[in-house]
Protein backbone atom coordinates (compact mmCIF):
# COMPACT_ATOMS: atom_id res chain seq x y z
CA UNK A 1 0.00 0.00 0.00
CA UNK A 2 1.25 3.14 -1.28
CA UNK A 3 1.49 6.17 0.83
CA UNK A 4 -1.13 8.08 -1.12
CA UNK A 5 -3.53 5.20 0.22
CA UNK A 6 -2.51 5.10 3.79
CA UNK A 7 -2.47 8.92 5.00
CA UNK A 8 -6.65 9.02 4.52
CA UNK A 9 -7.06 5.73 6.84
CA UNK A 10 -4.64 7.67 9.42
CA UNK A 11 -6.43 10.52 9.42
CA UNK A 12 -9.94 9.38 9.86
CA UNK A 13 -8.28 6.94 12.51
CA UNK A 14 -7.25 10.36 14.41
CA UNK A 15 -10.77 12.00 13.90
CA UNK A 16 -12.15 8.89 16.00
CA UNK A 17 -9.61 9.03 18.80
CA UNK A 18 -11.02 12.63 19.38
CA UNK A 19 -13.14 12.36 22.53
CA UNK A 20 -16.51 14.38 22.83
CA UNK A 21 -16.33 17.01 25.99
CA UNK A 22 -19.90 17.49 27.31
CA UNK A 23 -20.79 21.26 28.19
CA UNK A 24 -21.42 20.66 32.32
CA UNK A 25 -21.53 23.41 34.98
CA UNK A 26 -19.40 20.86 37.89
CA UNK A 27 -22.41 19.07 39.00
CA UNK A 28 -24.89 22.47 40.34
CA UNK A 29 -27.89 20.04 40.34
CA UNK A 30 -29.14 16.57 41.51
CA UNK A 31 -29.26 14.31 38.38
CA UNK A 32 -29.09 11.36 36.85
CA UNK A 33 -27.79 11.52 33.42
CA UNK A 34 -27.96 15.18 32.99
CA UNK A 35 -25.73 16.23 35.35
CA UNK A 36 -25.07 19.90 36.20
CA UNK A 37 -28.32 22.24 35.48
CA UNK A 38 -29.54 20.00 32.87
CA UNK A 39 -28.57 21.99 30.02
CA UNK A 40 -29.72 25.43 31.37
CA UNK A 41 -26.11 26.88 30.98
CA UNK A 42 -27.08 29.99 32.88
CA UNK A 43 -28.61 32.98 31.40
CA UNK A 44 -28.99 31.08 28.12
CA UNK A 45 -31.38 33.09 25.74
CA UNK A 46 -31.44 36.05 28.44
CA UNK A 47 -28.11 36.94 27.37
CA UNK A 48 -26.64 37.16 30.69
CA UNK A 49 -27.37 40.20 32.50
CA UNK A 50 -30.71 40.12 30.41
CA UNK A 51 -30.94 44.06 30.00
CA UNK A 52 -32.82 44.52 34.02
CA UNK A 53 -30.67 45.40 36.12
CA UNK A 54 -27.83 43.28 36.02
CA UNK A 55 -26.32 40.14 37.43
CA UNK A 56 -25.34 40.04 40.91
CA UNK A 57 -21.55 40.21 41.34
CA UNK A 58 -21.87 36.72 43.67
CA UNK A 59 -23.24 35.02 40.83
CA UNK A 60 -21.23 32.21 39.40
CA UNK A 61 -23.45 31.66 35.81
CA UNK A 62 -22.52 31.43 33.11
CA UNK A 63 -23.39 33.97 30.12
CA UNK A 64 -23.30 31.41 27.29
CA UNK A 65 -25.67 28.52 26.81
CA UNK A 66 -28.98 27.59 26.08
CA UNK A 67 -31.78 27.95 28.53
CA UNK A 68 -32.49 24.15 27.62
CA UNK A 69 -36.62 23.04 27.75
CA UNK A 70 -36.12 20.38 30.76
CA UNK A 71 -34.22 22.89 33.09
CA UNK A 72 -33.11 21.72 36.20
CA UNK A 73 -32.02 18.26 36.64
CA UNK A 74 -34.65 15.86 36.37
CA UNK A 75 -34.02 12.21 37.40
CA UNK A 76 -33.87 10.76 41.02
CA UNK A 77 -32.87 13.01 43.54
CA UNK A 78 -29.75 12.93 46.38
CA UNK A 79 -27.19 15.49 47.40
CA UNK A 80 -26.82 18.71 44.62
CA UNK A 81 -23.91 20.36 43.99
CA UNK A 82 -21.82 23.40 45.39
CA UNK A 83 -23.35 26.30 46.86
CA UNK A 84 -22.30 29.79 45.47
CA UNK A 85 -21.67 32.45 47.96
CA UNK A 86 -24.04 34.98 48.23
CA UNK A 87 -23.81 36.26 51.42
CA UNK A 88 -23.66 39.84 50.58
CA UNK A 89 -27.35 39.92 49.00
CA UNK A 90 -30.60 40.61 51.61
CA UNK A 91 -31.83 37.20 51.30
CA UNK A 92 -29.55 34.13 50.49
CA UNK A 93 -30.64 30.85 51.91
CA UNK A 94 -29.33 27.06 50.48
CA UNK A 95 -31.26 25.76 53.98
CA UNK A 96 -27.61 23.83 54.75
CA UNK A 97 -27.53 25.14 58.28
CA UNK A 98 -30.78 23.95 59.21
CA UNK A 99 -31.75 20.28 60.00
CA UNK A 100 -33.77 17.77 58.29
CA UNK A 101 -37.15 17.28 59.80
CA UNK A 102 -37.01 21.34 61.25
CA UNK A 103 -38.48 24.15 60.10
CA UNK A 104 -36.18 26.53 58.01
CA UNK A 105 -34.46 28.89 60.47
CA UNK A 106 -36.48 30.91 62.62
CA UNK A 107 -34.89 33.83 62.31
CA UNK A 108 -35.33 34.22 58.75
CA UNK A 109 -38.95 32.26 57.87
CA UNK A 110 -41.84 31.77 59.71
CA UNK A 111 -44.16 28.47 58.49
CA UNK A 112 -47.59 30.31 58.11
CA UNK A 113 -51.05 28.85 57.13
CA UNK A 114 -53.04 32.39 56.60
CA UNK A 115 -56.39 32.32 57.35
CA UNK A 116 -56.82 28.58 58.51
CA UNK A 117 -55.08 25.87 59.40
CA UNK A 118 -55.39 22.08 57.45
CA UNK A 119 -52.92 19.27 56.66
CA UNK A 120 -49.74 20.97 55.00
CA UNK A 121 -46.83 20.58 56.54
CA UNK A 122 -43.47 22.47 55.93
CA UNK A 123 -40.36 20.78 57.18
CA UNK A 124 -36.52 21.25 55.85
CA UNK A 125 -35.64 17.60 54.06
CA UNK A 126 -32.34 16.09 52.82
CA UNK A 127 -33.49 14.04 50.56
CA UNK A 128 -34.05 16.36 47.43
CA UNK A 129 -31.31 19.36 47.05
CA UNK A 130 -30.16 21.48 44.37
CA UNK A 131 -27.42 22.71 45.89
CA UNK A 132 -25.88 21.11 48.85
CA UNK A 133 -27.82 18.67 50.78
CA UNK A 134 -30.80 20.64 51.80
CA UNK A 135 -33.74 21.90 50.80
CA UNK A 136 -37.51 22.85 52.11
CA UNK A 137 -39.86 20.26 51.46
CA UNK A 138 -43.66 21.73 51.18
CA UNK A 139 -46.30 18.43 51.53
CA UNK A 140 -49.02 20.11 50.09
CA UNK A 141 -52.96 19.44 50.14
CA UNK A 142 -55.93 20.14 47.46
CA UNK A 143 -58.10 22.39 49.32
CA UNK A 144 -57.39 26.22 50.39
CA UNK A 145 -57.16 25.42 54.56
CA UNK A 146 -54.66 22.88 53.46
CA UNK A 147 -52.15 25.32 52.40
CA UNK A 148 -48.76 26.35 54.42
CA UNK A 149 -45.96 28.74 53.35
CA UNK A 150 -42.77 29.51 54.63
CA UNK A 151 -42.41 33.69 54.88
CA UNK A 152 -39.42 35.55 55.09
CA UNK A 153 -40.25 39.84 55.81
CA UNK A 154 -36.53 41.25 57.04
CA UNK A 155 -35.16 41.98 53.65
CA UNK A 156 -37.34 43.84 51.94
CA UNK A 157 -36.66 46.64 54.19
CA UNK A 158 -33.47 46.61 51.91
CA UNK A 159 -34.83 46.04 49.04
CA UNK A 160 -36.60 49.55 47.81
CA UNK A 161 -39.40 49.74 44.81
CA UNK A 162 -37.91 47.20 42.41
CA UNK A 163 -37.67 43.44 44.01
CA UNK A 164 -35.71 40.52 42.19
CA UNK A 165 -36.22 37.19 43.27
CA UNK A 166 -34.74 33.56 42.66
CA UNK A 167 -35.62 30.02 43.90
CA UNK A 168 -35.13 26.69 42.77
CA UNK A 169 -38.15 24.64 42.40
CA UNK A 170 -38.72 21.14 42.26
CA UNK A 171 -42.83 19.62 41.95
CA UNK A 172 -43.80 16.13 42.53
CA UNK A 173 -46.04 16.33 39.60
CA UNK A 174 -47.08 18.32 36.69
CA UNK A 175 -48.69 21.69 37.07
CA UNK A 176 -53.00 20.54 36.40
CA UNK A 177 -55.82 22.39 35.01
CA UNK A 178 -57.18 24.32 37.93
CA UNK A 179 -55.77 27.36 39.79
CA UNK A 180 -52.62 26.82 42.49
CA UNK A 181 -50.45 28.96 44.31
CA UNK A 182 -46.79 28.40 45.42
CA UNK A 183 -45.06 31.97 46.03
CA UNK A 184 -47.03 34.73 47.20
CA UNK A 185 -45.67 38.56 48.70
CA UNK A 186 -48.09 40.80 50.67
CA UNK A 187 -48.81 43.64 48.55
CA UNK A 188 -49.47 47.07 51.04
CA UNK A 189 -50.84 48.90 47.78
CA UNK A 190 -53.15 46.32 46.88
CA UNK A 191 -55.58 45.75 49.94
CA UNK A 192 -53.33 44.49 51.27
CA UNK A 193 -54.00 41.58 48.87
CA UNK A 194 -51.13 38.95 47.85
CA UNK A 195 -49.58 38.86 44.86
CA UNK A 196 -49.07 35.15 43.65
CA UNK A 197 -47.51 33.42 41.24
CA UNK A 198 -48.70 29.52 40.65
CA UNK A 199 -50.45 27.69 37.57
CA UNK A 200 -53.73 27.21 35.93
CA UNK A 201 -54.36 25.47 32.63
CA UNK A 202 -50.79 23.64 32.94
CA UNK A 203 -49.01 26.78 32.96
CA UNK A 204 -47.05 28.64 34.78
CA UNK A 205 -48.61 32.24 35.83
CA UNK A 206 -49.19 35.17 38.16
CA UNK A 207 -52.38 35.96 40.03
CA UNK A 208 -53.59 38.79 41.53
CA UNK A 209 -55.74 37.94 44.69
CA UNK A 210 -57.63 41.37 44.91
CA UNK A 211 -59.34 40.65 41.56
CA UNK A 212 -58.27 37.42 40.01
CA UNK A 213 -56.84 39.12 37.22
CA UNK A 214 -53.94 36.49 35.87
CA UNK A 215 -51.32 37.22 33.82
CA UNK A 216 -51.29 35.88 31.21
CA UNK A 217 -54.75 35.72 29.90
CA UNK A 218 -56.04 32.13 29.94
CA UNK A 219 -56.72 32.46 26.42
CA UNK A 220 -55.24 29.67 24.14
CA UNK A 221 -52.53 32.45 22.78
CA UNK A 222 -51.53 33.82 26.51
CA UNK A 223 -51.28 29.72 27.40
CA UNK A 224 -49.17 29.59 24.69
CA UNK A 225 -46.56 32.73 25.74
CA UNK A 226 -46.06 30.87 29.79
CA UNK A 227 -44.61 27.74 29.82
CA UNK A 228 -45.51 24.63 32.04
CA UNK A 229 -43.26 23.31 34.94
CA UNK A 230 -42.67 19.15 34.57
CA UNK A 231 -41.97 16.73 36.98
CA UNK A 232 -39.16 15.98 39.18
CA UNK A 233 -37.25 18.97 37.82
CA UNK A 234 -35.30 21.68 39.75
CA UNK A 235 -36.46 24.66 38.02
CA UNK A 236 -34.73 27.93 38.45
CA UNK A 237 -37.48 30.67 38.87
CA UNK A 238 -37.12 34.26 38.44
CA UNK A 239 -38.94 37.44 39.11
CA UNK A 240 -38.65 41.60 39.05
CA UNK A 241 -41.12 43.57 40.56
CA UNK A 242 -40.89 47.01 39.96
CA UNK A 243 -43.35 48.95 42.09
CA UNK A 244 -42.43 52.30 41.04
CA UNK A 245 -43.22 51.52 37.10
CA UNK A 246 -45.91 48.49 37.95
CA UNK A 247 -43.87 46.18 35.52
CA UNK A 248 -43.64 42.62 36.35
CA UNK A 249 -40.60 40.35 34.57
CA UNK A 250 -40.33 36.70 34.57
CA UNK A 251 -37.44 34.00 33.80
CA UNK A 252 -37.59 30.40 33.82
CA UNK A 253 -33.72 28.36 33.71
CA UNK A 254 -32.21 31.79 32.54
CA UNK A 255 -34.96 32.91 29.83
CA UNK A 256 -37.29 35.57 30.08
CA UNK A 257 -40.99 33.65 29.84
CA UNK A 258 -43.11 36.58 27.05
CA UNK A 259 -45.83 36.18 28.67
CA UNK A 260 -45.32 36.70 32.19
CA UNK A 261 -44.35 40.35 31.30
CA UNK A 262 -46.22 43.47 32.64
CA UNK A 263 -44.33 46.33 31.21
CA UNK A 264 -47.20 49.60 31.06
CA UNK A 265 -48.40 48.66 27.63
CA UNK A 266 -51.51 46.52 27.10
CA UNK A 267 -50.78 43.76 25.17
CA UNK A 268 -53.65 41.39 24.04
CA UNK A 269 -53.35 37.96 26.25
CA UNK A 270 -50.76 38.79 28.11
CA UNK A 271 -51.27 42.18 30.78
CA UNK A 272 -54.15 43.61 28.96
CA UNK A 273 -56.44 42.09 31.67
CA UNK A 274 -54.14 43.06 34.49
CA UNK A 275 -53.40 46.32 33.21
CA UNK A 276 -56.91 47.14 32.07
CA UNK A 277 -58.61 46.40 35.51
CA UNK A 278 -56.17 48.57 37.81
CA UNK A 279 -54.64 50.84 35.29
CA UNK A 280 -52.70 52.60 38.34
CA UNK A 281 -51.31 49.19 39.39
CA UNK A 282 -48.06 49.89 41.51
CA UNK A 283 -47.35 47.31 43.78
CA UNK A 284 -45.93 47.85 47.15
CA UNK A 285 -44.63 44.05 48.24
CA UNK A 286 -43.38 43.41 51.97
CA UNK A 287 -43.07 39.74 52.31
CA UNK A 288 -42.18 36.61 50.34
CA UNK A 289 -44.24 33.52 51.14
CA UNK A 290 -43.30 29.84 49.38
CA UNK A 291 -45.52 26.97 49.61
CA UNK A 292 -48.41 24.97 48.16
CA UNK A 293 -52.37 26.78 47.98
CA UNK A 294 -54.85 24.45 45.54
CA UNK A 295 -58.09 26.47 45.15
CA UNK A 296 -58.95 23.02 43.06
CA UNK A 297 -57.73 20.08 44.57
CA UNK A 298 -54.32 19.37 43.55
CA UNK A 299 -51.99 17.93 46.14
CA UNK A 300 -48.52 18.58 45.34
CA UNK A 301 -44.70 17.96 46.98
CA UNK A 302 -42.61 20.83 46.29
CA UNK A 303 -39.05 21.46 47.03
CA UNK A 304 -37.73 24.84 47.42
CA UNK A 305 -33.93 25.57 47.53
CA UNK A 306 -31.31 28.39 47.01
CA UNK A 307 -33.47 31.32 48.07
CA UNK A 308 -32.55 35.04 47.32
CA UNK A 309 -33.86 38.37 46.91
CA UNK A 310 -31.86 41.36 45.83
CA UNK A 311 -31.99 44.87 44.28
CA UNK A 312 -30.70 43.52 40.81
CA UNK A 313 -30.82 40.76 38.83
CA UNK A 314 -29.43 37.15 40.53
CA UNK A 315 -28.84 34.54 38.02
CA UNK A 316 -28.98 30.71 38.09
CA UNK A 317 -26.30 28.94 38.80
Amino acid sequence: MNLRTILPHVFLFLVLAVPVVACDEGGSGTGAGGGGQGGSGGQGGSGGQGGAGGMSTSSSSSASGGSGGAGGTGGAGGAGGAAFDCSNLPLCDDFEAATAGEAPDPARWAVVMPNCMGSGTAAVDATQAHSGKNSVLVTGKGGYCNHVFIAHTAAFAELGDVVYGRFYLRMSDAQGDGHTTFMAMRDENDGPKDLRMGGQSKILMWNRESDDATLPSLSPTGIGMSVALTANQWRCIEFQVDGAAGAIRTWVDGAEVPGLVIDGTPTPDVDQQWLTQKPNWKPNVTDLKLGWESYAGQDMNLWFDDVALATTRIGCQ
